[in-house]
């Protein structure tokens, strides 16, 4: 790390900023907000590091400011630099990088509408998450803002001020789908603009669920918070929990024993199988290939039993808990692991063969939904959409956490970008999760499952990551006083990969769609919070 600070006092020689560096990967600089672009575009070009999280505090009890961190991914070197800045309440506006940095923008919408900080110079003057129908000086993540005093109007001429960008042209019109959709999918506004049978645009208004789960659980303490963030997504209840208790036993100076954190591995590759196995059951519905849709759902099923009969809980919720997990899940569970997944193998690699060699399948994937390597890095598109678009990033590898660099599995990667590459990644993944699970199972330590957290010294903050079914999952914290949340920024792979999917669908029809968002799977409630 101290070759990392070395290069930046050297790159701005005559800027005396302080340099933190918290835990072996996390180094915080903190930098005033004339600096903000000259430090965020030297990272960029120093490093080709990518921007994976951005977020407000209000730091006013704390040291009489408004504070904007920006965390960037130095994926090689496997670490974080954060860089802290802190608004005056009088001056409450920042330069914008989105123009420079595109994975930016939705960050800077959302601080905007949830702290009333200005991103001067950003090209989207719109809200976010309020549809416009937000109170005029209500910012919810402001400490002195009550939730009991928001409510949204119902005037009409609100409602009707919704704005979306318009094309124009001779035979362009417009299709409005959604918010509320068949069946039990999550509420979500999509508006393709088309010619003819091509999509030319497509803008996603989401925020139909917005829970205020960031402001739920201020003040809440350590333990029940986790609950909370259990209930982000259900299909992503352990990422979640895990990505949390990493940012709590960061904070606190602890490791979970090495017993709590093989068995946490278990646990997550259990879930990206279940969830892999669904989206792959999902893309050959959408396809109206009923057979292999029921022999994936068959086996999604399989996961469930085996969640069910490991936890006592298909969702794997209430395993972890800060400093380890609730109880030693796996003793004598080898032989029932190593039953489910032999023959999950097996019918996995012949469901894929079958597929694979079926042409017509094959051709409603192949260069439907492209999504450009170029695309793909700009607007920092991580997990299976990324790495099917020839991005090679997995937290697991490039920012190893829990024991995960003490084994041996390769991160799939095409190139293409497609419906089909996407596909092949989770493919490969589901086999991947498959051999990292008998492979903790053949290595598990005895040992205890987890360690006590004492009282955290008040507004100490670490982030806490994990990659989940979706992808890079950034949890960071600022704790309180008597280990109570002070602030709680979340975000999950689907904040990174909506804006990556409107842009995948142009140039397709609209009845690809379905198959083009299905092979994303991205989650309206873990996007919306």
């Amino acid at each position: 790390m101290q070759h990392i600070i070395d290069d930046f006092k050297i790159a701005f020689p005559d800027m005396y900023n302080t340099y933190r560096p918290l835990h072996d990967t996390e180094l915080y600089i903190d930098i005033s907000a004339a600096q903000i672009k000259p430090f965020c575009h030297y990272i960029l070009q120093k490093y080709n590091a990518a921007l994976v999280s951005m977020y407000a505090n209000d730091e006013r009890s704390i040291n009489g400011s408004y504070a904007i961190y920006y965390a960037f991914a130095l994926r090689k070197q496997k670490m974080l630099v954060i860089l802290k800045t802190l608004l005056s309440p009088e001056q409450a506006s920042f330069p914008s990088i989105t123009p420079e940095i595109h994975a930016a923008h939705l960050y800077e919408r959302e601080i905007r509408d949830l702290f009333g900080l200005e991103p001067n110079g950003h090209p989207d003057k719109r809200s976010m998450i309020f549809h416009d129908r937000q109170n005029p000086h209500f910012y919810p993540l402001r400490k002195d803002s009550a939730v009991k005093t928001f409510h949204l109007s119902n005037s009409a001429d609100q409602l009707s001020s919704e704005d979306f960008i318009r094309v124009r042209g001779e035979g362009v019109y417009e299709i409005p789908v959604g918010p509320v959709h068949a069946g039990i999918i999550e509420p979500g506004h999509f508006r393709f603009s088309v010619a003819g049978e091509p999509i030319i645009n497509l803008e996603a208004r989401l925020y139909f669920v917005h829970k205020g789960i960031e402001k739920l659980a201020e003040k809440m303490s350590i333990t029940r918070a986790l609950f909370l963030a259990e209930r982000i997504s259900g299909d992503e209840s352990f990422a979640n929990s895990f990505a949390y208790c990493l940012a709590v036993e960061r904070a606190a100076g602890i490791k979970a024993p090495e017993r709590a954190a093989y068995t946490r591995v278990v646990f997550a590759e259990l879930e990206r199988l279940t969830s892999h196995l669904g989206d792959l059951a999902g893309i050959c519905i959408d396809v109206a290939y009923s057979f292999a849709a029921y022999q994936f759902r068959m086996m999604r099923g399989w996961c469930y039993l085996l969640a069910e009969e490991l936890a006592h809980n298909r969702f794997l919720r209430n395993i972890n808990k800060p400093g380890g997990i609730r109880d030693d899940f796996l003793k004598d569970k080898k032989s029932c692991i190593l039953e489910y997944l032999t023959k999950t193998k097996k019918e996995l690699a012949e469901t894929v063969r079958i597929i694979k060699t079926n042409p017509l399948f094959i051709d409603r994937i192949e260069n439907t939904g492209i999504l450009s390597s170029t695309a793909a890095k700009d607007f920092n598109a991580v997990g299976p959409p990324g790495r099917a678009s020839g991005q090679t990033f997995d937290l697991r590898k490039n920012l190893p956490y829990s024991n995960y660099d003490q084994l041996e599995f390769k991160i799939p990667r095409h190139r293409n970008g497609d419906v089909n590459c996407r596909m092949n990644v989770k493919i490969e993944e589901c086999f991947s999760s498959i051999e990292l699970i008998l492979q903790v199972m053949e290595i598990m330590p005895a040992g205890q499952h987890f360690a006590e957290i004492g009282l955290i010294e008040p507004f100490t903050y670490a982030m806490g990551y994990c990659e989940s079914p979706r992808g890079e999952n950034m949890h960071w914290l600022m704790i309180g006083e008597s280990n109570e949340i002070f602030r709680y920024k979340i975000r999950t792979p689907s904040f990174c990969n909506w804006p990556a999917l409107c842009v995948a669908v142009k140039g397709n029809i609209v009845p690809d769609f379905p198959l083009i968002n299905k092979s994303f799977n991205l989650s309206y409630a873990g996007n919306d919070l």
